[in-house]
């Protein structure tokens, strides 16, 4: 306990007024040391320098350049992860632009949305994504030839926009988050969390198109890890994830919950996928104290759990040096000044519940703003607090434990979702009338989505019409994002305005879980 203290109390951010993510993150480190493995299902397997990804970068930056990219402009991917990939957004940042990462598992509404929204410059893409999109670059060899293998970074300073993320709430289309340079240099879950070692060898399992799966490559780069890489076909698969690791042996890892307690299907993966673990973290949404104990009687180790959102993370977290309380998300980080508040941003007393809150502009993570939104900025962030709506209590320790979202948004296998989206997606099946969405307990996802639906006059509840409304959403959105779950009802709770009443659809799922366990 006297450790976690002494480290709040000597911590203080230093953050230069001229600061440019590729140079911290790419190009102060010596050409021939190893930057990553990569490995794709495809059975590719490359050992990259730090040089060819210096050299990569700053041929795509002229690229880019070539094709109009000033400072300010946005650029848009939709790539999987691999070094161009890596290489690109370095490139990005090279010329003083924001990188808008999107992932290939969007829908093409999902991403049509974030496309009109931000107005990009340029999207890069690869070939088997190619043919979803009318304008936009393969990146390729052919695209990017012979250029220079030199550029002129753009001077940015720290306060500069450079990261645009899209996050969804519980009305409306998900709107974009614009974090500064600076912002990854407020990710110390890298330091107090994993512990990154100079050299050793790191992997992130979360995807790079999420602040839970860039700043897993960003932050343990920039203090000199090898990133283990895995470019994996579909979906989420705990034997071929788990043997990859054995045969690359990284040391530290960043997981999710799902991950975990997919994992914890396999029984005896400690046996079969031996490993080097020394120290594994996870974060993106509560983990359960069961997945902690299976993997420590698998691999031997205690994975640490840590809690933040898009706008700002990691909020609190545990550490290697402090007793780990099953269940619980830690403490607050230090340098990060966190509250847990009541309506009136008074905080609530020891082992009550009250929303999580973080110290608006306290600390270099603090976002810039929503993209083209100023009245939603100045409404959510410019205050005293920035308010998570996620509900959580303290205990007499000061350990944090989650008590539930405060709002509607949906936590699915660690992604945000938003109930809007899927509810309007729904409502273009000519069969549906009214629709909600809630999230539904799942053993392995942690939750998924559920719809309740309401259907138009001539058209009768069956599998059918279900599955044409899950088809019709995951395609509009995600692979994610689609309700996994329909049950067909005649009429939604509702206030005396007419607005649906979640909360009761919620709690109906609730119980109906509780039932069946």
């Amino acid at each position: 306990m006297g450790r976690y203290e002494d480290e709040c109390a000597r911590h203080e951010w230093v953050v230069p007024e001229r600061y440019n993510i590729a140079s911290d993150v790419c190009d102060k480190h010596p050409r021939e040391k190893l930057a990553m493995v990569f490995e794709s299902y495809t059975g590719e397997q490359r050992d990259v320098t730090w040089g060819e990804l210096q050299d990569r970068s700053n041929q795509i930056a002229n690229v880019l350049r070539e094709r109009g990219v000033e400072r300010g402009d946005r650029v848009a991917m939709v790539l999987p992860p691999g070094p161009d990939t890596a290489a690109a957004f370095f490139a990005v940042w090279k010329c003083g632009a924001l990188l808008l990462s999107m992932s290939v598992l969007y829908g093409d509404e999902g991403i049509a949305h974030r496309l009109n929204d931000s107005t990009p410059r340029v999207l890069l893409t690869d070939a088997d994504n190619a043919p979803r999109f009318d304008d936009a670059l393969i990146l390729d060899d052919g695209l990017i030839g012979d250029a220079p293998a030199t550029f002129d970074v753009v001077d940015t300073a720290a306060d500069d926009p450079a990261q645009l993320y899209y996050t969804s709430g519980t009305t409306g289309l998900a709107k974009g988050i614009v974090h500064a340079h600076r912002y990854i240099l407020a990710h110390e879950e890298f330091v107090y969390c994993h512990d990154v070692q100079d050299g050793e060898r790191f992997h992130g399992m979360g995807e790079w198109a999420w602040a839970a799966g860039i700043a897993p490559l960003l932050g343990p780069w920039r203090l000199g890890a090898v990133q283990v890489v895995y470019r994996r076909e579909g979906g989420f698969d705990p034997a071929k994830q788990l043997d990859f690791l054995s045969r690359h042996r990284p040391t530290n890892v960043f997981t999710t919950p799902t991950a975990m307690r997919a994992m914890m299907t396999l029984g005896d993966a400690g046996k079969r996928y031996p490993q080097d673990f020394r120290i594994v973290c996870s974060a993106g949404e509560p983990l359960n104290p069961e997945a902690i104990r299976w993997f420590r009687e698998q691999y031997g180790v205690t994975v640490l759990d840590y809690y933040g959102l898009t706008e700002s993370y990691p909020l609190a977290a545990n550490f290697p040096f402090m007793d780990v309380r099953e269940g619980s998300m830690g403490k607050p980080m230090p340098g990060w000044d966190v509250q847990i508040l009541d309506e009136d941003e008074h905080p609530v007393p020891t082992g009550e519940r009250g929303e999580i809150c973080l110290r608006a502009r306290s600390n270099p993570h603090y976002p810039l703003g929503y993209w083209n939104r100023p009245e939603d900025t100045e409404e959510v962030f410019g205050g005293e607090w920035f308010h998570s709506k996620d509900a959580a209590r303290f205990d007499e320790d000061g350990y944090i434990w989650y008590e539930g979202r405060a709002d509607d948004v949906i936590i699915a296998a660690g992604y945000r979702i938003g109930p809007f989206e899927v509810e309007s997606a729904c409502l273009e099946h000519p069969a549906v009338c009214e629709a909600a969405a809630v999230a539904s307990p799942d053993e392995v996802k942690g939750n998924v989505v559920k719809a309740f639906v309401v259907l138009n006059d001539g058209y009768e509840p069956s599998d059918a019409v279900a599955d044409e409304i899950k088809t019709l959403v995951r395609g509009r959105l995600s692979a994610y994002a689609y309700p996994r779950k329909i049950e067909f009802v005649d009429d939604l709770p509702k206030t005396l305005t007419g607005k649906i009443r979640r909360i009761e659809l919620r709690q109906r799922e609730l119980s109906s879980s509780a039932g069946a366990s």
